[in-house]
């Protein structure tokens, strides 16, 4: 019977099956903020259409954030009358604003609900 070693692939090190011998590959990874994504406003209408269709209202609350820190958290937190640190907590994917928080962050970013059938 052949032995088995295998090598940590986390330190890059080669694996050893029987006979087979795999290499580990390294993936380099790059930060991505969908807030550099939004940049018109048909951008930022798909984005919080789309969340709105999932019907989560914690991903809701999250993708108003992202628009919010897209457009300029303070300003749209002054144009709400909300303090900029509970507009962070109310808008995060932990967050759970009030319907009058979101109407009020709805209103400062220049945009409108709508319902249809």
């Amino acid at each position: 019977m052949a032995k088995t070693a295998v090598r940590s692939a986390a330190r890059g090190k080669s694996k050893t099956r029987g006979k087979a011998k795999v290499k580990a590959i390294k993936v380099k990874t790059i930060p991505w903020d969908v807030t550099e994504h939004l940049k018109s406003e048909e951008d930022i209408a798909n984005y919080l259409e789309a969340a709105f269709e999932e019907g989560d209202p914690s991903l809701v609350a999250a993708a108003l954030g992202d628009v919010a820190r897209a457009k300029g958290m303070s300003k749209v937190a002054e144009a709400a009358g909300l303090g900029r640190e509970s507009l962070y907590k109310a808008l995060s994917s932990e967050g759970n604003p009030e319907l009058a928080t979101v109407l009020k962050v709805v209103q400062a970013l220049g945009l409108r609900l709508k319902v249809a059938v």
